[in-house]
């Protein structure tokens, strides 16, 4: 693997207009590493394998040891509210406050409002602030339990509670618990430590095809630093973190097969996990299944995959341009070698028409960082994305118009590639016709008309 890498990684970043990537993969109990390309536009600086880039989400997984460290400590039991351990807790449905339960926050089921991406301190009061201020505001979208909606808020809730009980901030726990016991050695916590090591800067495209630039920011709030805001490492790094859980060095393997457990299904749009384990991504692949989380942040992506009856762990880190097609390459060589997984292939337009009730789909549907308004002009379904809040703008610079077509009776999808797949759109719960829900990035956004 290490050969292959070495001959093709440059090749396929520059195929797929992706300024970097650090790869690393276990297999047969050896590791082997790479990396190329430039780590920020403006500098020219290089990647190496040791340099860092931000995981995003994958970021979800360290808090969710953390909180399982909890429960092997006998501290917190996740079918018991939230509230006996985080009393503060509120948010704007006070009845579902009172009975949601850190595996409804893990799972993504706990149905409150989940993208507030707002400010509250850049300093180790970040997330006690976000649940003290900006929880009570949230609104319930969905009654909790009743159903799959991604939810980067509920995992600050979960990182205070590690800070409550631990008694220390986030950053440090992650570090303390997780990071030195592993023997990692490229790990940034927060921005400040990025700047001791090599790191990667996200790049963005300010329009559809514009050209790559480097990101206005490097990182996200510092609020949402349990749900993926902060944490940055070497693709190493992140590899012995999967490690740990394929030995059961951190856990016992029940705790561990507890983990992977399915807990809630996920509606099917193409390129997102099928089912959702505690804390952990479930994709029901040829030759799996497949463990793992991706993440997302400021013009970076980050893909972590485990197969653990192979052994095999593979990590992707990225800093811009069409990386779902660069993971459907790269990863899908690394596993189909290596463990005999096959990926599938992406959803892409029917290539006969399908008939889809336009009264299900039309209308605006709002969140708390974007709207999407749907409409039908000429026949063809249109779709308006446009940020409702500051902090959204980062994300999508500008309104976006895109056109989509049926792919079948419930779904839309993206008549056009963009980064190289074709985004896939749900709809949910119909009343009278029209749907409830959009389903989008595994959020449910309610329909606001």
């Amino acid at each position: 693997m290490q050969s292959w890498l070495d001959g093709n990684l440059a090749d396929l970043i520059t195929k797929h207009g992706v300024p970097a990537a650090s790869v690393a993969v276990l297999a047969d109990g050896e590791v082997s590493t790479a990396a190329a390309g430039i780590l920020n536009l403006d500098t020219g600086v290089e990647a190496t394998v040791d340099s860092v880039f931000q995981i995003g989400s994958i970021t979800k997984l360290w808090t969710t040891t953390l909180i399982l460290q909890l429960v092997a400590d006998g501290k917190v039991d996740l079918d018991r509210p939230v509230r006996d351990y985080l009393p503060e807790f509120k948010l704007a449905d006070e009845e579902a406050a009172a009975v949601i339960t850190p595996r409804q926050l893990l799972t993504h089921t706990s149905g409150f409002s989940g993208d507030a991406f707002t400010p509250t301190s850049r300093g180790d009061d970040a997330v006690e602030l976000f649940v003290r201020d900006v929880l009570p505001g949230l609104a319930q979208e969905v009654p909790p339990g009743a159903g799959f909606s991604y939810n980067n808020s509920g995992f600050v809730v979960l990182g205070r509670i590690a800070e409550v009980l631990f008694g220390k901030p986030f950053h440090q726990l992650i570090r303390e618990r997780i990071a030195v016991p592993l023997g990692l050695e490229h790990v940034a916590t927060i921005a400040d430590e990025a700047l001791l090591y090599r790191a990667a800067l996200g790049h963005v495209a300010p329009k559809p095809g514009a050209p790559l630039q480097t990101a206005p920011v490097w990182s996200l709030v510092h609020a949402m630093a349990p749900a993926g805001s902060l944490l940055a490492m070497s693709a190493r790094d992140l590899l012995t973190f999967g490690r740990s859980y394929l030995d059961a060095t951190l856990f016992d393997r029940a705790t561990i097969e507890g983990l992977w457990e399915p807990q809630v299904d996920v509606p099917a749009t193409g390129g997102f996990a099928e089912r959702w384990g505690v804390g952990w991504m479930i994709f029901d692949v040829e030759g799996g299944p497949l463990y793992g989380h991706d993440g997302g942040t400021v013009g970076q992506s980050a893909f972590f995959r485990l197969v653990p009856e192979k052994g095999v762990a593979v990590v992707l880190l990225t800093n811009g341009g069409s990386t779902g097609p660069l993971y459907d390459e790269l990863v899908g060589h690394i596993l189909r070698e290596t463990a005999g997984v096959e990926l599938p292939a992406r959803p892409v337009p029917p290539t006969e028409p399908v008939d889809i009730a336009p009264e299900l789909v039309t209308g605006r549907y709002t969140g708390v960082l974007a709207q999407a308004t749907i409409s039908v002009q000429d026949g063809e379904f249109w779709v308006l994305d446009e940020a409702v809040s500051d902090e959204a703008r980062l994300l999508y610079p500008e309104p976006h118009r895109t056109r989509f077509v049926a792919l079948d009776d419930t779904r839309l999808i993206a008549a056009e590639p963009e980064h190289g797949t074709h985004e896939v759109l749900a709809f949910r719960e119909a009343v009278d016709g029209r749907a409830t829900y959009l389903f989008r990035g595994g959020r449910l956004t309610p329909r606001s008309y």
